[in-house]
């Protein structure tokens, strides 16, 4: 029997449903910014250009080879930019909506709310994430999950990224917590996953769309609330 007491969450995507919120958010401002006028003609397109460029730009800023400034407005220039549109007003004034407006987007993961119920009473529960300091504050505060939280750990507030050990060390030593006594449940499997395992902290990958990887952990699951019968 496992003696775990402190469980470590990421938040976008295990937690807070990113790909609804942002898709939600994405379709607003395409209306708003009157883009299919500007020349876009699908948002389902713009939405998924976007996505890509998005995730390259994130990439690029867990490298520390783009900073925070940089990647909020490089990702809507790259994107209107890929559609023709030569416009470095309007691809800020997007960047500046979106990072306002999702954070008050409340979409969770399936299984979510029932898995914090679950888990709060038998352990500690702490957050750590890659997302801006204010930004996931706000999400947790908005989506109403920030009580059932002890740290919410960010990656400024610690000075590094996962999957750096730096920022587990300074999670467990924030939480009063052993590594032992830790677990580290996270849907990414190069940040959350890898970070854990290089930590020898033991994980569980939310992996909903059941990707292949090599790692020994203590569970791997496709629902959420498939963490209740390993914890």
């Amino acid at each position: 029997m496992h003696n775990f007491k402190h469980i470590f969450l990421d938040l976008d995507r295990t937690l807070w449903d990113f790909e609804k919120n942002s898709t939600a958010e994405l379709t607003y401002l395409f209306t708003k910014y009157q883009l299919q006028q500007k020349g876009i003609s699908l948002v389902d397109e713009f939405i998924k250009i976007y996505k890509n460029i998005n995730d390259q730009c994130w990439a690029l800023y867990r490298e520390n080879k783009l900073s925070k400034q940089e990647l909020r407005s490089v990702r809507f220039l790259k994107t209107l930019d890929y559609f023709g549109i030569a416009n470095d007003e309007l691809a800020e004034n997007i960047g500046l909506d979106y990072i306002a407006n999702s954070p008050k987007r409340t979409a969770l993961i399936e299984g979510c709310l029932e898995l914090l119920d679950y888990l709060t009473p038998k352990y500690e529960l702490h957050i750590i994430t890659n997302g801006f300091e204010e930004v996931q504050h706000e999400k947790l505060l908005n989506s109403q999950i920030n009580s059932y939280f002890n740290q919410i750990i960010t990656s400024e507030a610690a000075g590094c990224k996962k999957p750096k050990t730096e920022i587990f060390n300074y999670a467990l030593k924030n939480a009063g917590a052993q590594r032992a006594e830790s677990v580290m449940i996270g849907d990414d499997l190069n940040t959350d996953i890898k970070g854990a395992v290089d930590f020898k902290m033991n994980a569980i990958y939310f992996n909903p769309n059941a990707k292949k990887h090599d790692f020994n952990l203590l569970g791997d699951v496709s629902h959420l609330l498939e963490i209740t019968a390993i914890l």
